[in-house]
């Protein structure tokens, strides 16, 4: 009986800890495997961290990577859950490097012109609100600027 009731005690042990795995619960940014992981809207790999953004939300409050602002604003506008307040977008500030990682709530963070970005978005993030403009200018000018993406994938595979 004692052997059961062991047994038991590990298969719960390991679902807790596989649960935890899922996601549900997660909050914040995440490491990025830098030139491994890829844009999920244009599916360039990772390379530059002064211009990484990573989106996590949805139902099951998945992590998404981009390798600029401008994949994430454009992927994230075509999500229906993009309103959602619990949604989270983080930048990666423009001094950031690849072993000193500074990451911004996109929200809050201000954005100055760059001269070349991965994507040619052209802006970068900045914590300084004496800098730039704010995450909602700079997503309208990103959402209406044309071309609006210079690689657009088709987001359904019809």
């Amino acid at each position: 009986m004692m052997g059961v009731n062991f047994t038991r005690a590990m298969l719960l042990s390991a679902l807790l800890v596989l649960s935890a795995c899922w996601g549900g619960d997660k909050t914040g940014p995440e490491d990025i495997h830098w030139d491994r992981e890829s844009c999920e809207l244009c599916k360039m790999l990772i390379s530059d961290a002064r211009f990484a953004a990573e989106v996590r939300g949805g139902a099951k409050n998945k992590i998404t990577k981009f390798d600029d602002i401008g994949c994430a604003v454009n992927w994230l506008n075509e999500q229906d859950w993009a309103g959602d307040p619990a949604t989270e977008i983080w930048v990666a500030d423009v001094t950031s490097t690849r072993t000193n990682m500074i990451w911004l709530n996109a929200r809050d963070a201000h954005y100055v012109k760059a001269e070349l970005t991965p994507m040619n978005y052209g802006y970068g993030a900045v914590s300084d609100p004496k800098q730039g403009i704010d995450f909602a200018q700079m997503t309208a000018k990103i959402l209406t600027d044309t071309p609006n993406h210079i690689c657009k994938v088709p987001l359904n595979n019809n």
